[in-house]
């Protein structure tokens, strides 16, 4: 775990909350200003096809929402820098207008399969995508920078993984036909044994009848 997460996560009414139920409290010291990811949570990052990101709006309620894409979309620019495209979509605009107030973020992202998460403190802020045509390009599918938004970029504070328990497994369509895909080639492959031993059979059938009628017609 990244001290700088419970640094920045445990405040004193976390810790009176732990004093409470569990006798005492997290103190945190020696934390760094900020903690780079490192290859292990970039593997990670772009990997995941979706996360979820929570903003704080001006009335003081947190909002979270779903964001997908194709694997990667979620692009890990440096060690403490993220950046994805946002396409249009319903035209609330609530996590940007959020964003234009409080440049605080929360990302979740979920290994349902493997049974991993990972949770990410930032800043983000939100650009025109025409005023950094290169980073574009290197975030955005061609055929489908034309419906590109604007571009969210989130500067990395800290990040923290938490324990397997209590995460369902759950598979995607694509991770479904990549486990099914040996079984799918191996029932293919009975099945073809299988028409052939019937072939063959109904082969030999036919030329024990064969031989049948003409025994019957030397009588």
């Amino acid at each position: 775990m990244a001290a700088k997460y419970l640094d920045l996560m445990c405040t004193e009414s976390v810790r009176r909350a732990q004093e409470e139920y569990y006798g005492r409290a997290l103190r945190i010291t020696g934390a760094r200003q900020r903690d780079p990811l490192s290859k292990g949570e970039a593997d990670f990052i772009e990997a995941r096809d979706s996360f979820y990101l929570g903003t704080i709006s001006e009335s003081g309620w947190p909002y979270i929402q779903h964001r997908g894409g194709p694997p990667g979309f979620l692009r890990v620019l440096s060690p403490s820098t993220l950046a994805f495209a946002d396409y249009g979509g319903n035209r609330q605009l609530l996590s940007t207008g959020n964003l234009s107030v409080d440049d605080r973020v929360a990302l979740f992202l979920m290994d349902y399969p493997n049974r991993e998460r990972l949770k990410i403190l930032g800043h983000a802020r939100v650009e025109d995508p025409q005023a950094y045509p290169d980073l574009l390009v290197r975030i955005a599918d061609a055929s489908m920078r034309s419906r590109v938004e604007r571009l969210v970029i989130i500067g990395v504070e800290s990040f923290d993984w938490n324990c397997a328990k209590h995460i369902t497994p759950r598979y995607s369509v694509a991770e479904v036909e990549e486990l099914a895909g040996p079984l799918k080639t191996r029932i293919a492959e009975l099945e073809a044994q299988l028409r052939a031993v019937k072939s063959s059979k109904s082969c030999q059938e036919s030329a024990e009848s064969v031989e049948h009628r003409i025994a019957l017609a030397g009588e």
